[in-house]
């Protein structure tokens, strides 16, 4: 009888696994490889922000710093977040239905990329030097003084940053990660700069961004170049997939466009606090983004191109294993909050307690890096869904939750920023995250239900 039962036992499990849709595994062995890769780009993202504070402590010369590049990179956000959920499905298809016209279209692509980043860098320059000097943005002046001669190098990043991001999702679109761990190499730049720069400041810091940014192009272009994946730029748009990009790229351009403006909202509440509040809120981004930027990058590199690829495969079969995925995210996230609460004030030392970084701001970025943990538990599982959602082409209800962020984030600054301080402007990402996650679910589960 024991033995009876053994063998249904081992008969279950075998047909269990011989059902099991091989895109668990290519999720699984993908999350693997990126999460190695953001290890060691982590490991270096550490070094430089230790090497900050060991060198600036608090201070204005790093908000300054921040400040302009925050709104620098933001239109690299918006492009790179666009591309991600609209370049990468789109490459699926024409891989599988119209290989011809991929080096027509990569060409086309690249170079409306340029030409893009070379205009926005020239509005940039005219637009933030007058910004900086608006009385409402609240920045003390001698930190203005130093954001105003930041300004005409680090427009530069824009361009740069716009092929960053292109060449990035090319290389995800064909399912490779490598520029997981090319996204480093910034990083490790600063973090020389800042340590060996003779004449300390500010410049350090942009001069090692910008070297930082100019390698991480040079690299991308090799390794596009190896497997004869990048051509020279048209200045044209000739390509029939213009069409079909034009039309995801307006909807996801005012859902990213929306949703990343929440963090130079942050900045904005943040300049009205005391000084150093921007730079405070930074140190406790920079631990959080160990954790969202692990994940995030995890799961959208992982879970987009598989389910890219399995348009072709019944949406019910495709429900099942993106919430097989969802569920995972929502416990792992719960476990992480958990586990990073216990161990804030450790890390916190550990990471960045030395130098000009004394106890006292020890305390200070602790307190915040807790506020902004409760957005674990509802970023993560939420990528899943986009990635869902993205693959499937339905970037229209991504911009609704992209769009719902923004005022969610506006809306909870201003209710919480006059209780809780700076504290509030992590926490209200939280609640931002949270709106999003059940809106997503929402949307999900209309799209998958409406096609079962």
């Amino acid at each position: 009888m024991t033995k009876m039962l053994g063998l249904l036992s081992f008969n279950k499990i075998q047909n269990r696994i011989l059902t099991f849709n091989p895109a668990h595994f290519a999720i699984f062995r993908g999350m693997l490889w990126i999460a190695l890769f953001i290890f060691v780009g982590k490991i270096a993202g550490a070094a430089k922000e230790m090497a900050i504070a060991y060198r600036y402590g608090i201070s204005n010369q790093v908000d300054a710093y921040l400040f302009v590049f925050n709104i620098v990179v933001f239109p690299v956000s918006v492009w790179f977040s666009i591309l991600s959920y609209v370049l990468v499905p789109l490459a699926a298809k024409i891989r599988e239905n119209a290989p011809a016209q991929l080096q027509r279209f990569r060409a086309e692509l690249l170079g409306f990329s340029i030409a893009l980043g070379l205009n926005l860098a020239l509005l940039a320059w005219f637009i933030l030097p007058a910004l900086m000097r608006s009385s409402w943005i609240g920045l003390a002046k001698s930190t203005v003084d130093i954001a105003i001669g930041l300004i005409p190098l680090m427009i530069v990043l824009i361009p740069l940053g716009l092929l960053v991001s292109l060449f990035s999702a090319w290389i995800v679109s064909s399912a490779r990660q490598a520029n997981t761990l090319i996204e480093s190499v910034p990083a490790l730049i600063i973090l020389i700069t800042v340590l060996l720069w003779p004449l300390g400041g500010a410049q350090a810091l942009l001069w090692g961004t910008v070297i930082g940014f100019s390698l991480q192009v040079l690299v991308l272009v090799i390794l596009l170049a190896k497997k004869n994946e990048i051509e020279w730029p048209s200045f044209q748009q000739k390509s029939t997939q213009w069409l079909v990009f034009w039309q995801g790229f307006g909807v996801m351009l005012l859902g990213s466009g929306l949703g990343s403006f929440s963090g130079i909202i942050d900045q904005f509440f943040a300049a009205q606090l005391d000084p150093g509040a921007i730079t405070t809120i930074s140190y406790a981004n920079r631990i959080l983004a160990l954790l969202l930027g692990l994940g995030a990058t995890v799961i959208s590199r992982a879970t987009l191109p598989v389910f890219s690829q399995m348009q072709s495969q019944s949406d019910k079969e495709v429900k099942r294993v993106a919430m097989f995925w969802f569920r995972i995210m929502m416990a792992l996230s719960v476990v992480m909050l958990l586990v990073s609460w216990w161990l804030a004030p450790w890390v916190v030392k550990l990471l960045f307690e030395r130098g000009a970084f004394m106890a006292s701001d020890t305390q200070v970025v602790k307190e915040a890096f807790r506020y902004g943990l409760f957005q674990l538990p509802f970023y993560l599982p939420s990528l899943v869904l986009v990635a869902l959602l993205a693959s499937h082409g339905r970037q229209g209800f991504i911009a609704i939750s992209g769009a719902t962020n923004l005022f969610v984030k506006a809306a909870a600054n201003y209710l919480l920023v006059p209780v809780l301080g700076l504290n509030a402007i992590l926490l209200s990402s939280g609640i931002m995250y949270l709106v999003s996650l059940v809106l997503l679910y929402i949307f999900a589960n209309h799209f998958l239900n409406a096609n079962e």
